[in-house]
């Protein structure tokens, strides 16, 4: 008799004491004998192990395990929960998330009906602290519909730009089949840098239309960890996606799409260098640059004037143009829009600090 369970939901956890109670209640409630939970706690110096240790022990008649290791990072906790993980299909809750109601009965029908490569889930953009901010995410797929063309997959993917790999419930089997380790030691942006290539390893894909988990946002938490490094992890994420891609025998058209979504994601990054240090700032956006031409399968200028004539398949061609434009200036240098960000940027980081 096979008594493994169908999903296995795993939470990296470290220093998470103030909301991983909540977390795991959210899940525990829900849980029957079809999931399995299990808890890594990546060397927290507070009492999360405490507080996940007493919710286990409440909970008897649930698949919880909990795990600890000396503090080694969020890449490799979650490499480690893969490995610790027996379910056919894998979600991931990050330890100050919510699952919501009914989260865990939506994705068990669309396994037991579609037992596809991938669910996505739409989501909650959730701000705790300012309720008036909160707002779905709703994903581009059509709801319920199951999708079996890579392509198409791949296209509604770089087009909404949801890099969240808790948001993706993937078969298990897809995670093993990935080189390892599959998420990268020693650096941010670790679900940026994968989820795509996990999604180029599905062949088909069901949109779950409805919230799955409340992503939590904290006030501050923006500048928390800003750097130099912060800044190349993310660029680095990115080139990864297009090395990765360079191997597959995917269309030029799709290749495109991965250019302008790199775009989005580099308007981010080179933003955000204006809140450094003026000397950390310059020596970053000057290293940025050259990452993102080497990040690009189209000459830079190409993209942006496919991105400025609404030829792509895009969830918001407004901002797609605004994106080309803020590029153009940003390695333009020009002096308005480069003063402008160095004043918006500074504001935001008083703003933050006055929040936090």
């Amino acid at each position: 008799m096979n008594t493994a369970p169908t999903l296995s939901i795993l939470v990296p956890a470290y220093n998470a004491e103030r909301h991983i109670e909540a977390c795991l209640r959210s899940i525990l409630g829900q849980m029957d004998a079809r999931h399995a939970l299990v808890v890594l706690d990546d060397g927290s110096r507070d009492g999360t192990g405490a507080v996940v240790e007493r919710l286990r022990a409440a909970h008897p008649e649930a698949a919880f395990t909990l795990l600890r290791q000396e503090n080694a990072g969020i890449a490799r906790t979650r490499n480690r929960l893969l490995d610790a993980a027996t379910g056919e299909y894998v979600l991931f809750v990050d330890a100050d998330d919510l699952l919501l109601p009914g989260a865990l009965a939506a994705l068990d029908e669309i396994i037991a009906r579609e037992r596809p490569d991938a669910i996505a889930c739409d989501f909650n953009d959730w701000h705790p602290h300012d309720m008036r901010r909160t707002r779905r995410v709703s994903l581009g797929y059509p709801a319920g519909a199951r999708i079996s063309d890579r392509e198409a997959i791949l296209r509604t993917f770089f087009a909404d730009r949801h890099s969240y790999v808790w948001a993706n419930v993937l078969r298990r089997e897809i995670y093993a089949r990935q080189p390892a380790p599959l998420f990268p030691p020693g650096r941010d942006f670790e679900d940026v840098t994968v989820l795509a290539q996990l999604l180029a390893d599905c062949t088909s894909l069901v949109r779950l239309a409805q919230p799955t988990i409340d992503y939590r946002q904290h006030p501050g938490t923006l500048k928390r960890g800003l750097s130099r490094k912060w800044c190349l992890d993310f660029a680095q994420a990115v080139l990864h996606i297009r090395e990765h891609f360079a191997q597959l025998p995917f269309s030029d058209a799709l290749r495109l799409h991965i250019d302008a979504a790199a775009i989005h994601f580099y308007i981010v990054i080179l933003k955000r260098t204006y809140e450094l240090p003026l000397r950390e700032g310059r020596d970053a956006r000057a290293e940025l640059e050259v990452l993102l031409r080497k990040s690009l399968f189209h000459e830079l200028g190409t993209v942006l004037a496919a991105m400025e004539a609404g030829t792509l398949e895009s969830a918001d061609r407004p901002a797609d143009r605004k994106a080309a434009a803020q590029m153009r200036k940003l390695l333009a240098g020009n002096l308005a829009f480069v003063l402008g960000k160095l004043v918006a940027r500074r504001l935001k980081v008083w703003q933050r600090a006055a929040a936090a």
